[in-house]
């Protein structure tokens, strides 16, 4: 019997494991993507072209998709979200920040296509 408890105390105790470890994981992926979204903004405002009133079309989103993916990763380094519940909330904020902020990089990269397009600025036009 107690042979028992303890296999049965180690396979809870595994199980426990491998979620840490796929938390772990998420979160190392959620930092990774994090950082690249920061990157682009920080290359994009570096841009040496001018920044007019439309540029707001592409930043607006990008910035409410960081900011999503600041909460996200700030909810899934709680203690909290070992819960499965905050867990997925915090997978489905990351989600939708992350959508935002390829819209906005998109967008960021037509608007410059077409600036440069305007100006005769590309190359082979």
């Amino acid at each position: 019997m107690g042979g028992r408890r303890r296999a049965l105390g180690r396979e809870r105790s595994e199980g426990r494991a491998d979620r840490d470890d796929f938390r772990n994981d998420t979160i190392t992926v959620v930092a990774i993507l994090l950082a690249f979204s920061l990157g682009f903004v920080t290359h994009w405002a570096a841009n040496p072209m001018p920044w007019g009133f439309y540029d707001l079309v592409a930043v607006v989103p990008i910035l409410f998709g960081i900011a999503l993916q600041m909460r996200a990763l700030s909810m899934l380094l709680d203690m909290s979200s070992l819960r499965r519940q905050i867990y997925e909330r915090a997978n489905r904020i990351f989600m939708a920040g992350l959508i935002l902020t390829a819209c906005g990089v998109g967008l960021a990269i037509l608007l410059d296509v077409f600036a440069m397009s305007a100006k005769g600025a590309l190359p082979g036009v």
